[in-house]
């Protein structure tokens, strides 16, 4: 168990496997021995998205190497280090986003930085950023997360997408919670965790004078 996982995290999955199971039921209706069938077919479909999803990143994106990238290498070293999430793959991909991901079903599991992140934030933000997804992977949410992704994509009732949607969010925002405390750790700094947070909200902003000025004021502060 992790101490920085956010305390009502673990009720909070087993609710929502719960739910999923009710919505389950739903979907196969008075023929519940269809039940076995459909988790395989979950389970076979959350695979066949992950693959092509990681396909379509070799495409797209530059992966972190100590030669290549090596200011990503070692920021993302530092928080490997500190947090000890095991096997991680890293990737840049180079689009006009301020995001950052993790996905995979199985070991090494992917982190995905845009590279937008680097021009944007410093080097206490971006540990920050890369913690909070080191966090997933930690704390088992990435291969979760690409399950209940595939999940999704299945055609259900009108009721069980209700049940699916709401469970699903339910417990990723106390995944959230728990990897905002392990960005945390690895940046060291509530002000620059806070900093950090503030750019990737301002980054959805309306128009790109909105950012510009969230920045400013950002910057700001720091100075």
């Amino acid at each position: 168990m992790k101490d920085y996982r956010y305390p009502t995290e673990t009720l909070t999955l087993v609710l929502t496997i719960g739910l999923l199971l009710v919505a389950a039921a739903l979907v196969a209706g008075p023929t519940l021995c269809l039940a076995p069938l459909l988790v395989v077919g979950l389970v076979v479909l959350a695979y066949q998205m992950n693959q092509g999803h990681h396909r379509a990143l070799m495409q797209q994106a530059v992966a972190v190497t100590r030669h290549g990238t090596p200011q990503a290498a070692a920021l993302a070293q530092q928080c490997v280090n500190r947090l000890r999430p095991g096997p991680v793959q890293f990737f840049i991909v180079r689009q006009p986003v301020m995001n950052a991901y993790t996905f995979g079903l199985s070991r090494p599991y992917v982190v995905v930085l845009y590279e937008p992140l680097f021009h944007y934030m410093d080097e206490d933000e971006l540990r920050f950023v890369i913690g909070h997804e080191l966090g997933h992977v930690a704390l088992q949410h990435a291969w979760l997360n690409t399950l209940l992704g595939g999940m999704g994509g299945v055609p259900v009732s009108f009721g069980g997408a209700i049940i699916f949607t709401l469970a699903f969010r339910w417990w990723n925002r106390a995944c959230e919670f728990s990897c905002d405390r392990a960005g945390l750790l690895a940046c060291g700094r509530p002000d620059k965790a806070v900093s950090a947070l503030v750019k990737l909200v301002a980054a959805d902003a309306d128009t790109p004078e909105e950012l510009r000025r969230a920045l400013a004021a950002i910057e700001a502060e720091d100075d």
